[in-house]
Order: structure tokens, then sequence, then C-alpha cells
């Protein structure tokens, strides 16, 4: 009886870690669908919607918000060409990339992303691959290929000046930010909830299962090693999904200047709510000071 209850016990294990290897990317990538804003909101805001096409094929979708106010309203004087007129070139602004949670899409976040654009700032936001309005599905090179177009987008438009192009990225967007980064031309680096990478997340919560079955990365950790532009990091005190020593690990690895700022009392999807204007006002702070 008791070897039928051990082979029981084994097999039903043995199933639990077929599932988990599986099914990772899934529980990685839980891809909400939904649409974007409506062409009324889009309209009222001056925002444009955007398609991004991957190698295979997979239409992305997004959102590029102009910036506001103006940067002339900003005290900004923009150099003007020998007949008078601004030249095209010096109104050019800076960008930033906005990159969410995994739980996230562009529809779900919407009124985060208005609330804290900075001023004088365009902002590109894309649904990953699978994800909101976009199709596809969901995986890690899928994200990387993703920040790759929207950061090539981004950089690419008239009105954005390439050499000032920030990356915010939060929970699961800190991989796609931290990336950019390491890869791209990037002014400065905002992470929110950053954690460490899928091999310390996994044995966070999900200690039962052996290591050797993981296929995701997901390696903040690493990658922000090659990073060396300015770092600005948010962290909940109260966060129990990733846990706060995972935010402070990921900042003091990072080889250039970085600051890390504590959102006393916040959980993992209290951020926004718990840390308010200070949080946004810190934000729009290093975005405007950093060069």
């Amino acid at each position: 009886m008791l070897l039928r209850i051990l082979i029981g016990v084994i097999l039903a294990y043995a199933l639990l870690v077929l599932l988990a290897w599986g099914f990772q990317e899934r529980m990685a990538f839980p891809a909400p669908r939904g649409g974007l804003p409506d062409a009324i909101e889009l309209n009222r805001l001056g925002a444009q919607g955007v398609e991004l096409v991957m190698r295979d094929g997979t239409r992305l979708a997004g959102v590029y918000l102009p910036p506001h106010p103006p940067v002339a309203s900003l005290g900004v004087t923009a150099p003007r060409t020998e007949g008078g007129a601004t030249s095209p070139r010096a109104q050019r602004g800076a960008g930033l990339l906005w990159f969410y949670g995994n739980g996230e899409n562009i529809g779900a976040i919407w009124d985060i992303v208005v609330a804290w654009q900075p001023p004088g700032v365009g902002v590109l936001v894309v649904d990953y691959p699978g994800y909101g309005a976009s199709g596809g599905r969901a995986t890690e090179p899928g994200l990387y290929e993703a920040a790759d177009l929207a950061y090539q987008a981004l950089a690419g438009r008239d009105d954005v000046d390439p050499a000032r192009v920030f990356v915010y990225g939060r929970s699961l967007g800190t991989v796609a930010a931290t990336y950019t980064a390491a890869t791209h031309q990037v002014v400065g680096l905002i992470l929110e909830s950053p954690f460490t990478n899928a091999r310390e997340m996994s044995g966070q919560h999900y200690g039962l299962f052996p290591r050797f079955i993981l296929r995701l990365r997901l390696d903040n950790l690493g990658t922000i090693a090659r990073v060396h532009c300015p770092v600005l990091v948010f962290h909940g005190t109260a966060d129990l999904l990733v846990p706060p020593r995972m935010g402070e690990a990921v900042a003091r690895a990072a080889p250039g200047p970085v600051e890390l700022v504590w959102i006393e009392g916040a959980g993992h999807n209290t951020t926004y709510e718990v840390g308010g204007h200070r949080y946004r006002d810190k934000l729009w702070a290093f975005v405007a000071l950093t060069k």
C-alpha cells in the first residue's frame, strides 16, 4: 500500500513538472487581450495608432502620444534657420518608450500612461505579441523583437531626438526596458518593480519545481550590467510578488549612475496609487534633468 502511494505521488509530481515545463510561457505571459483606446479618445489627445510588423509578419499595435505641452511652452526656444523658420531637426524633443507589466495591455494602463506622460515628451507604448490588440503569441524572443521595433519606431520619428530616448518598464516590462537600454542608444532607464531573473522568481514562487525545466531567462540582473546610462529604480516596500531585495539587487548591479526610490507601503500592483504625485514627479524630474 505504501509503495502504491509513493508511486502515485511520484507520478503526480512528474505530471506537475511536465505541465510546468510546457506552460511556463503562459504563466509568465498571461497575455490579456483588449482593444486600443477608441478613436475619440485618441483624437482628444492628438494620439496616433501605430502598427509594427515583426519578421514573421506578426502585426503589433501601439499608440504614440505626442508631447504635451509643446516644447516651446516649457520655455525652450528652438533654433531658427537663416530664413527665420524653425529647423525641423531643432523641433525634436525627448521620447519615452513605455513597457508595461505581464498582466496589462495598452487599454488597461492607458489612463496611467496619459497621467504619467512627462511634459514635453512623446510617449510610445506597444502591445507585446499576443497582448492587447497585437497578433501573434507571447514569447521571450518575441518580447525582445517587439522592443527593438518599438525603439526603432520612436527614435525614427521626425519629432523625436534619437539622442534623447528614455525607456520605462514595470515588472515584466523591466526586462524589455533593460534589454533596450543595453542594446540601443538610451539616455535614461526607469524601472519599476524589477525582478532579478526568471530563475530567482521561479525559486521564489515555484520552489517545488526543479530549476532545470526552466527555459525562460528574463535576466534583468545580467543585462543591466551592460547598461551605462543613468538608471532610476522604483520599488514598493510591501511588494509580495517581486521582493524589494530584487529591486535593490538590480539597482546595485547597474554600472552607471543609479538611484533607488522606495514607495513606502506599496504592493506590486498599487505603486501608482500609493506613490501618486511623488512617484510621477520624480519620474518627470529624472527625464527633465538627465542629459
